[in-house]
């Protein structure tokens, strides 16, 4: 959990400075951590370097700018994200979308909104999200607030370490299988994305309240399948639950994370004292 709570600060911190002139050493110095401890954390959630996530997440903003004002020049776009020189910025940008910033504003409907990496490439073949809408690391912080008052379906896994314990390649068999259930459950505009070892959640494009229990009422359908690991048939339970996030004020995402964490903490203690 703290290795959680420090990526997720790290997230915000370079959210809110994404405009400012800002390098490892500072996120380091304001989280009272090591430069290796964000690192290391970074490459290993979201299989990129600190720097890189820093130019998605620019330039994943930069392109939004470039469609939807298109008054501004591509030095004023530059400009605002910190590049001095239409050259240096173009580098940028075609090192995320493989597109010059001038033809990507010519038809910007032709490119995905969410480019490249997912959060959950670690768990998931390719051909498991072909048809699932591509979401960017650098892009869930805008995708969550897009979507403030929607509902959320939370997924844990029951009694992991048990599973672990028989071994850890089939603890990792039971979170890829957890991962494909909240998959299957999810609709076509959902996104998926995990949140700690063996939690998980389906960020919903509705707000009613139904459609995310249709989606819990499904996943609790497989509850009594078992995965089979060495031969041996081993059951696999989760608990899902509901929850809508309608966040008062400036979207934080510190808040956000605590809020899942808490849901399906306080979940967790509703399902042993039943």
């Amino acid at each position: 959990m703290e290795n959680i709570q420090i990526l997720i600060e790290a997230l915000e911190y370079i959210d809110n400075n994404l405009m400012e002139s800002i390098n490892t050493e500072d996120i380091a110095d304001h989280l009272y951590c090591s430069k290796s401890t964000i690192e290391k954390l970074f490459r290993y959630v979201n299989n990129m370097t600190i720097r890189d996530y820093i130019i998605r997440r620019r330039m994943s903003k930069a392109a939004k700018e470039l469609a939807s004002h298109p008054e501004r020049t591509i030095l004023d776009v530059a400009v605002m994200y910190g590049y001095g020189s239409n050259e240096a910025f173009t580098r940028a940008f075609y090192s995320v979308w493989q597109v010059s910033p001038s033809e990507f504003r010519k038809n910007p409907s032709n490119y995905e909104l969410f480019p490249g990496y997912r959060i959950d490439r670690e768990l998931l073949e390719e051909e498991q999200m072909k048809d699932r809408k591509k979401i960017d690391i650098s892009e869930l912080y805008d995708c969550i607030k897009d979507r403030k008052g929607c509902y959320l379906a939370l997924g844990d896994i029951k009694h992991l370490i048990p599973i672990n314990d028989i071994s850890h390649k089939a603890g990792d068999l039971a979170i890829i299988t957890a991962m494909k259930r909240m998959e299957n459950a999810a609709g076509e505009d959902d996104i998926v994305f995990r949140i700690g070892g063996d939690e998980f959640v389906i960020l919903t494009n509705s707000a009613d309240e139904k459609y995310a229990q249709s989606i819990c009422e499904e996943i609790l359908s497989h509850n009594k399948e078992c995965i089979v690991w060495d031969n041996k048939e081993i059951p696999l339970a989760m608990y899902v639950k509901a929850v809508c996030f309608d966040s008062k004020g400036a979207l934080r995402y510190s808040e956000f994370f605590s809020m899942l964490h808490n849901e399906l903490s306080d979940e967790f203690k509703r399902e042993n004292e039943d």
